[in-house]
């Protein structure tokens, strides 16, 4: 029984462990410029960012356009 609980205790500290660094790891996490640009409030950096032509297949999908 003090195998088990042994086994049991050092799983629960390993996994406590393994959280914690995710954890750490979501805080110190950078964001790189790019997925920034999508939460910037500036509407012209993200229009200058958006391509010319529609990536879609011209399959019959309706591709919009700011006339501009």
């Amino acid at each position: 029984m003090k195998f088990e609980s042994l086994m049991l205790r050092c799983l629960f500290v390993a996994c406590i462990a393994v959280c914690g660094l995710i954890f750490a790891a979501m805080l110190t996490a950078t964001v790189p410029p790019e997925v920034q640009l999508a939460g910037s409030s500036h509407i012209g950096a993200i229009l200058l960012a958006a391509p010319e032509s529609c990536a879609l297949p011209p399959d019959g999908v309706l591709c919009l356009r700011i006339a501009g």
